[in-house]
């Protein structure tokens, strides 16, 4: 047994019992997981899930953000393991501090993006009788999806050797902590960067982010990020001018248009792939085949499906629309749903960023022009922003935690290592649901609703102006033609979509300036220099996540 592997295991060893080990470089057969339900590591999931529920609760009602709370949980275990303390001497463990932030970043973005932000939606609406009903629906469905999101990891459409550039910051923190050394310095050299970056407020995540994740897709994401700040200059001049809008690109609905048409060829992808025969067989290696993906995406079908006819069930839309009308609901709902939720996960694991909001304004949008009652829209709307989310954030998880259990060496560890990742994140989804069942009256009743819900409220309210079916047909081609043209494991159709949703012409700068840097890097260091820029990357991305979590704190207490 070599020096790191004993090393590890007295590390991660609870009193009077055989250590397993903890080593990421080395798989060890017959090793344990820690599981949740050990007394110390369940105590602390519950802390940290309290604490990132009502972090996410109080900054997405007064600034409309949710930050990634995994870093903290990670943070917090790190510190906590350094006090000399018995029975703090579990959380040296990298799985457990794997387990802790799996738990935190569920508890943050269930509780904000994925229970209160549906909420908001019939409540703006004058329809607090649905704001229960809501609940009920988001709240199952923020379980499904996390829930399918882990049968579907390191499958063909969503593979363990994906980007998932978030899970990868996460892991390479956790192990520069672990480890020491020059890791630290070089993790130190990018948090100083990030921070310093962040203070300046450069977008630095996305700078981050572009160290990690799919060129291509990442470059077709900064491209539209530039042109979503800079389209009206860009119309100006004369080779522009005849296929860039003048104006918001929102307000054309460009981005709305290419993520249609790229996300039909997504779901096309997605067929083929499940259609066509694996090369060869995984089931050896422990990573999920094409016959239990198509099972888990079966099992999600059914699923939504008796969600929505829940929701309108309980909603009482059986006396807002007609039989026909309302078989329409029942059938679109999920439907929306489950684009929502499988285009938000393949943007997340190339890119690092989840558009779930503009996502589900786009299912809102057809929605209104299928001509939905305004109640069973605010039902739709939530609905649809539910999933996503928890989806992404559990992808996030899970390819840390496939880092840090040794990439699947050991497919019985990685298998136990995952169960025990989904039930922390569960942990982390009941504590948000308790958190936001007995603190939406509160925030309610002070008028203190996520802003995203403002502009789905107005929206469903305005209705959408003639012609709109058109500029949606028009703009899906080019969205379709990207996507078709990078195939699915590019995905530079959605993630060009992803880059005009969101109004940040810095973060394009950003991510344009990091893939300089990384291409750079790879020429004058070789192949050899991932694993430096992976490290570099996780500390710019703690560096802007921390500053950026503290500055709204801040920010929303002076409010």
């Amino acid at each position: 047994m070599t020096d790191a592997v004993n090393k590890a295991r007295e590390r991660t060893a609870p009193a009077g019992r055989q250590p397993p080990p903890t080593d990421v470089a080395a798989a060890v057969p017959g090793q344990r997981h820690p599981s949740v339900f050990e007394p110390a590591t369940l105590a602390l999931i519950v802390l940290l899930s309290l604490f990132g529920a009502a972090i996410g609760l109080q900054l997405v009602v007064t600034l409309g953000v949710t930050p990634n709370t995994s870093l903290i949980g990670v943070l917090a275990a790190m510190a906590l393991a350094r006090l000399p303390l018995g029975l703090f001497r579990r959380y040296r463990s990298i799985h457990v501090q794997n387990l802790a932030q799996s738990a935190t970043a569920a508890a943050t973005f269930g509780a904000a993006n994925c229970l209160l932000v549906p909420m908001g939606v019939p409540f703006l609406l004058g329809r607090p009788d649905l704001v229960l009903p809501m609940f009920a629906g988001a709240f199952l469905a923020m379980l499904l999806d996390a829930y399918l999101l882990y049968r579907m990891f390191d499958s063909r459409v969503f593979p363990a050797t994906g980007a998932w550039p978030l899970g990868v910051a996460v892991a390479e923190t956790i192990k520069a902590g672990d480890e020491g050394g020059r890791k630290v310095v070089l993790m130190g050299i990018g948090f100083a960067v990030g921070l310093a970056g962040a203070f300046f407020r450069i977008p630095m995540a996305a700078f981050g982010f572009a160290f990690l994740g799919n060129i291509w897709a990442l470059s077709m994401f900064g491209i539209g990020l530039l042109l979503r700040g800079y389209s009206g200059t860009l119309a100006d001049f004369a080779p522009f001018a005849a296929i860039v809008p003048r104006g918001d690109l929102m307000a054309a609905y460009v981005p709305h248009g290419v993520l249609i048409g790229a996300s039909l060829v997504v779901i096309f992808e997605i067929a083929r792939v499940l259609l066509k025969p694996a090369a060869a067989a995984v089931e050896s290696s422990g990573a999920t085949s094409d016959a239990e993906l198509r099972r888990s995406l079966g099992f999600g079908t059914v699923c939504y499906l008796a969600i929505a006819a829940l929701i309108a069930a309980i909603g009482g839309m059986m006396s807002e629309m007609s039989p026909g009308m309302l078989i329409l609901f029942v059938l679109y709902a999920p439907f929306a749903a489950y684009v929502h939720e499988l285009i938000v996960g393949l943007a997340a694991m190339h890119s690092g960023y989840f558009p779930a909001f503009a996502v589900a304004l786009v299912t809102l949008i057809i929605g209104i022009m299928i001509g939905f009652p305004v109640p069973a829209l605010a039902l739709l709307a939530g609905f649809s922003v539910a999933t996503g989310p928890a989806f992404a954030d559990m992808g996030f998880n899970l390819k840390a935690g496939h880092i840090l259990r040794g990439g699947g060496a050991d497919p019985a560890f990685e298998r136990e290592g995952r169960l025990q990742q989904l039930i922390a994140g569960m942990f982390g989804f009941v504590i948000a649901g308790i958190m936001v069942l007995v603190t939406h009256q509160m925030f309610f009743g002070q008028n203190l609703v996520p802003p995203v819900d403002k502009v789905y409220a107005a929206t469903i309210l305005a209705g959408v102006t003639p012609g709109v079916a058109w500029q949606l047909f028009f703009w899906a081609i080019p969205g379709a033609i990207l996507q078709l043209a990078g195939g699915p494991k590019r995905q530079i159709g959605v993630l060009f979509a992803t880059g005009l949703l969101i109004a940040s012409p810095l973060a394009g700068w950003a991510v344009a300036v990091a893939i300089t840097v990384r291409l750079i890097w790879r020429r004058l260091r070789g192949p050899d220099s991932e694993s430096d820029m992976q490290v570099f990357a996780a500390g710019a991305i703690a560096g802007d996540v921390l500053f950026s979590l503290f500055d709204a704190v801040i920010k929303s207490v002076r409010r």
